[in-house]
């Protein structure tokens, strides 16, 4: 009696291990009900942290802590965080509310944000500095840096398709591989080498022939990560150090880790329910590093984005490439309107007119980000807080009256070159 005792308790430990993350997935996007402990309310008033660089916008720094500050409260978001970069360099940033609520821990611009997809702009800003220097080709067949290619149907799929969304790569929930299913919901293990975190999609069916249609694709990223690294002869973690986050100095940009590490200044990451709010499960979200995998701060993103408009650092040309939205082997523009790790747009702001751009947004387990470069203002912003919204435009919209009061700040004589 006793061995078959311990038997069914070990079936039932190995049950319970592999289906609470299988539960914590469907739970935390409201497929199944949330436990009823470990929910906490936000009390007192909001702590705000305005930081200065440069006297010349003390005015818009004013304007920009008040926008975000209030639209925290409207929110009711834990925390919001905002970066200005000018000219290429970091102007302002500023928080409003908490890193951690239990601990009563406020945001600063030191705190940092699960960034989701605007990974991928950073992504595709390595992507530029190795079109410029011809160690990628956009047009040539992956097969020509992958020398064993996983898939078959991949071989005549293009970095520009991968880094456009065109190559007809699955996103998460197209993703047939079993074991990649499982893991991309228990979400619990770690990848070091992107060539494992292709293992779990790289049996799948190409959604249509290469070229010809768009579906947007985390996991096409993460192969265009390691297209990427296997082209230039380093892993990608490092390839993304040397041509992306030292040039830009975005000293705070890591692996989103699992959980925060006491070296790391990272945000506590929320699930809101009316007026209550509780962690998020911890994630581990390494296998798609290249397009949903970052954490950073706002002012890293607004350095990194400011680096777009330093045309020695990439090269006008290609500059105007990867932010143009590509064309389908129809002639037809995209669906999105999607460039290359990039989109487009052009933006009717209150006070300030037409605001032409470059950005990224992007949406994590407990958080939101969003990059917006507007090279006629030769200015970078970024906005990151610790909770989704139900849309992103809920979110967005706060880079408005940030922007605003920048762009009309740059619009005074007193910062006329």
């Amino acid at each position: 009696m006793r061995p078959i005792i311990i038997i069914l308790s070990l079936l039932l430990g190995l049950a319970i291990y592999f289906l609470w993350p299988v539960y914590g997935f469907f739970s935390h996007n409201g497929d199944a009900p949330l436990p009823p402990i470990g929910w906490m309310t936000l009390e007192g008033e909001a702590p705000t942290r305005s930081e200065l660089y440069d006297p010349a916008f003390a005015q818009a720094a004013d304007e920009a802590i008040d926008a975000i500050a209030s639209f925290r409260r409207d929110i009711q978001a834990p925390s919001f965080s905002a970066a200005v970069s000018v000219r290429g360099k970091l102007v302002w940033a500023g928080t409003a509310g908490w890193a951690d609520i239990a601990r009563a821990e406020p945001a600063t611009p030191s705190t940092q944000y699960g960034i989701g997809s605007t990974s991928k702009a950073i992504t595709a800003t390595a992507l530029a500095r190795l079109v410029d220097s011809d160690i990628v080709d956009l047009d040539a067949p992956i097969a020509r840096y992958l020398v064993e290619l996983p898939n078959e149907d991949w071989r005549s799929v293009t970095p520009r398709m991968l880094a456009s969304h065109m190559a007809g790569i699955p996103h998460y929930g197209d993703n047939t591989n079993d074991p990649g299913i499982y893991h991309m919901i228990a979400l619990r293990r770690h990848f070091d080498r992107l060539e494992d975190a292709v293992a779990l999609f790289d049996g799948s069916p190409l959604l249509f022939p290469p070229g010809t249609d768009f579906e947007y694709s985390s996991l096409g990223t993460v192969l265009l990560g390691r297209v990427m690294e296997a082209a230039a002869g380093i892993p990608y973690r490092q390839l993304i150090e040397r041509e992306v986050l030292d040039p830009a100095g975005a000293k705070a940009a890591i692996v989103a880790p699992k959980r925060a590490d006491p070296a790391d200044k990272l945000a506590t990451f929320y699930l809101r329910e009316g007026e209550r709010y509780r962690k998020w499960r911890a994630v581990d979200l390494s296998h798609r590093l290249p397009g949903g995998g970052y954490a950073a701060t706002s002012s890293d993103l607004a350095r990194i984005g400011s680096l777009w408009l330093d045309s020695d650092f990439i090269r006008g040309a290609t500059r105007r490439e990867f932010w143009t939205p590509q064309v389908l082997s129809s002639g037809e523009v995209n669906e999105q309107g999607y460039g290359l790790g990039w989109r487009w747009r052009e933006y009717q702001v209150d006070g300030v007119g037409l605001a032409r751009n470059a950005n990224h947004g992007g949406v994590t387990r407990g958080a939101q980000s969003w990059l917006l470069v507007f090279p006629d203002y030769d200015m970078a912003v970024a906005i990151n807080m610790n909770m989704r919204t139900d849309e992103f435009a809920e979110f967005g919209m706060a880079y408005r009256p940030v922007f605003a009061a920048f762009a009309k700040a740059l619009n005074t004589s007193q910062l006329a070159e």
